[in-house]
């Protein structure tokens, strides 16, 4: 019977060791509580010890939280409505703050933290216009809507990493307006780059016409002056050998059209045989 005491025993013991050891893992934040209040909150990862049947353990993840939520419609400062789908990224800062604000409620810390972020948005978009919000100022809005959400999320100890929008759409009967109008000042501005442009081709044209006529015209000036000296020095060479052999030149001259006029055996021409240009044909007169 002793024995079966010592083992019942052993047992209980066993099984209240087993009640007094707890772990915290690395990606974990644990909170004491002690007949429903919290004596201690921070526990480092490793084995720690409770007391047994009086004291409670609640384990929380620590890692970066994702909250997703479904596109909202907000009202931009034209009374216009627009859809915004946004995401934040958070995690727990103040264990204690966290557990008694949102009763360690996954789900609660996520509704509150909704809460948050829409009052923000609202804010932020009912003082701005609809082109900007869609085309200029996102960027400015997400800065400050982390800044207010921070300031707001941290009464829930919570610590909000990053708040994104990922997506701004306008309602079916206010986009079809929206983009006409863009596309209408997009056309207008196109129009006026076109005829910038044109009116600059012009110039330009005109600018390469004109230099064109002055680099031809001065072309045509130069290439008179060369051949204007050319022409007169062939004429001066001409005149100084015509003077040194005038009947050798004169037959050099005959020679070089009689060449160029019987150049095909098909040429036929008729001239009278007793012209001067048969002269040497029939024998030329001897200068004495």
């Amino acid at each position: 019977m002793s024995g079966k005491v010592l083992l019942a025993l052993l047992v209980i013991a066993a099984i209240i060791a087993s009640m007094s050891i707890f772990t915290v893992d690395e990606r974990e934040r644990a909170i004491n509580l002690q007949l429903g209040e919290v004596v201690r909150a921070d526990y480092e990862p490793g084995l720690h010890f409770k007391i047994p049947l009086v004291q409670d353990i609640i384990k929380f993840d620590k890692r970066i939280q994702n909250l997703d939520s479904d596109p909202e419609l907000y009202l931009t400062l034209e009374k216009k409505n627009v859809k915004v789908d946004s995401f934040v990224k958070w995690r727990i800062l103040d264990v204690v703050r966290y557990y008694t604000s949102t009763g360690g409620s996954p789900g609660r810390a996520s509704n509150r933290l909704s809460a948050v972020i829409q009052k923000s948005l609202k804010d932020e978009f009912g003082k701005r216009t609809i082109q900007q919000v869609v085309s200029g100022e996102r960027q400015e809005i997400m800065d400050k809507l982390r800044l207010s959400a921070r300031n707001q999320a941290d009464e829930l100890g919570i610590e909000i990493i990053d708040v994104r929008i990922k997506r701004i759409d306008l309602p079916e009967q206010v986009s079809a307006s929206v983009y006409a109008r863009m596309s209408a000042e997009r056309e207008q501005v196109a129009k006026k780059f076109r005829s910038e442009g044109e009116e600059r081709s012009k110039k330009i044209r005109a600018e390469a016409d004109r230099e064109r006529e002055v680099i031809i015209a001065e072309a045509q000036r130069d290439a008179q002056k060369v051949k204007g000296a050319g022409d007169g020095r062939a004429t001066e060479i001409y005149a100084n050998a015509y003077s040194e052999d005038e009947e050798f030149y004169s037959l050099y001259r005959s020679l070089g059209a009689y060449r160029n006029t019987f150049n095909s055996p098909s040429d036929v021409l008729l001239v009278e045989p007793n012209t001067q240009f048969f002269k040497y044909f029939k024998g030329a007169e001897v200068k004495e």
